[in-house]
């Protein structure tokens, strides 16, 4: 392959391995998927996401902030999980209380029936 007017070949990566013709498009389209992501993982929304397609590889420009969404997506998980433990006992000494109530007797007898 020979390089363009440029020094890049038609990948888009110059002779040194980097990626410096990232297109707008691309970049927007990347732009917009993680910040979809971080409002879901700010917002607490559970809603099903789907891989992207058609994106190409994320620009090296966004790595930083994917770094951190990624980061911020497994505090989000153990904040969901501490919660969900928690719930558990709660639940686990409601139970235990019920158990040990006495079942309740009729107060009144329906002497008309």
């Amino acid at each position: 392959m020979s390089p363009d007017a440029t020094g890049t070949d038609e990948t888009g990566t110059d002779e040194t391995g980097t990626d410096e013709t990232v297109t707008d498009d691309r970049l927007t389209a990347w732009e917009a998927v993680l910040t979809s992501l971080e409002q879901a993982t700010v917002d607490g929304d559970p809603a099903s996401w789907h891989e992207p397609t058609g994106l190409g590889p994320m620009p090296r420009a966004l790595v930083g902030r994917a770094s951190r969404l990624l980061a911020a997506q497994r505090d989000r998980m153990a904040t969901l999980d501490r919660d969900r433990r928690q719930a558990l006992e709660h639940l686990g000494a409601l139970r235990q209380v019920d158990a040990t109530r006495a079942p309740q007797r009729s107060v009144y007898l329906d002497a008309s029936a």
